[in-house]
């Protein structure tokens, strides 16, 4: 967000202040149940091959394991370039 942006939201009345909070609170955890479930989706699909057993058996455990791993980290990874592009459009205004 730039400085106009957090300026406006200051001269926000206190309840407007509140219902705002909210409204990013909800669009956040409904960001995160989507990753969530992407990440779920896409590493059964990709790991799980039969459904012989209640449990995975170790090839399976470990692909999923690898899968979540890398997943988790092009997240983040994204997440911090994100950042880094905000930072310079920011400094840039």
């Amino acid at each position: 967000m730039d400085n106009s942006m957090l300026g406006v939201l200051d001269s926000l009345p206190e309840e407007d202040k509140i219902k705002m909070n909210a409204l990013v609170e909800q669009l956040q955890l409904r960001d995160s149940l989507r990753m969530y479930n992407s990440l779920v989706e896409r590493c059964f699909t990709d790991c799980v091959e039969s459904f012989r057993r209640k449990t995975l058996d170790k090839q399976e455990e470990t692909c999923v394991k690898r899968c979540a791993e890398k997943f988790l980290k092009h997240s983040m990874r994204v997440g911090m370039r994100f950042a880094e592009l905000n930072q310079g459009t920011a400094t840039q205004d």
